[in-house]
């Protein structure tokens, strides 16, 4: 007998809970389906202009749509991280780029000296792509380095602020600050 009174107030609890949720509210009147519909789009719309607004307001505390992220992880939680914020991983794509990522990560974490950039040859070993899988053209190799793009097990590459914004590589396991870039809608 015991073991019947749970379920059955189960199914009573879950049958009263769908028909209090099933009828129009008392205190409502019904909304013709049309009405809905427009209410539904100007909601959208809100939301749109809502997102527009957090990514102005990024933006103006992130210089040209870089920002740097304090936590530091590993490569590849960086990249989730920076994805699940509508962007990507920072890829500097010329000289100038480079050196506003360098001046960026001097300005936001003073004292760290290496953060994760969106430029790796996990795939092929010495196939430099950015975070979406294409080839990159603009390098900025620390020279200093033996080796400059690291072994098999470094397939990572690293902004170093100690050599004035040169990049090498490093195993992605390393937990890092790191650099991220969206669009402005």
């Amino acid at each position: 007998m015991a073991r019947l009174v749970l379920p059955i107030f189960l199914v009573l609890s879950l049958t009263l809970l769908h028909r209090g949720y099933s009828r129009p509210s008392r205190t409502r009147k019904a909304v013709p389906a049309s009405q809905r519909d427009e209410d539904d789009e100007v909601n959208s719309l809100k939301e749109i202009s809502a997102l527009q607004t957090v990514y102005a307001e990024l933006a103006a505390l992130c210089a040209h749509t870089k920002c740097c992220f304090m936590e530091p992880k590993r490569y590849h939680e960086a990249n989730e991280h920076s994805i699940a914020w509508g962007g990507t991983l920072a890829t500097p794509r010329d000289l100038n780029e480079n050196n506003v990522l360098r001046d960026y990560a001097k300005r936001s974490a003073p004292g760290t000296m290496e953060f994760w950039i969106g430029v790796t040859d996990i795939v092929k070993e010495g196939q430099y792509v950015d975070i979406n899988s294409m080839p990159i053209s603009y390098f900025n190799w620390d020279k200093s380095k033996k080796q400059l793009t690291g072994t098999k097990r470094e397939s990572c590459v690293v902004l170093s602020l100690a050599a004035q914004g040169k990049w090498h590589d490093e195993v992605c396991l390393g937990k890092k600050k790191y650099i991220y870039e969206y669009p402005i809608p």
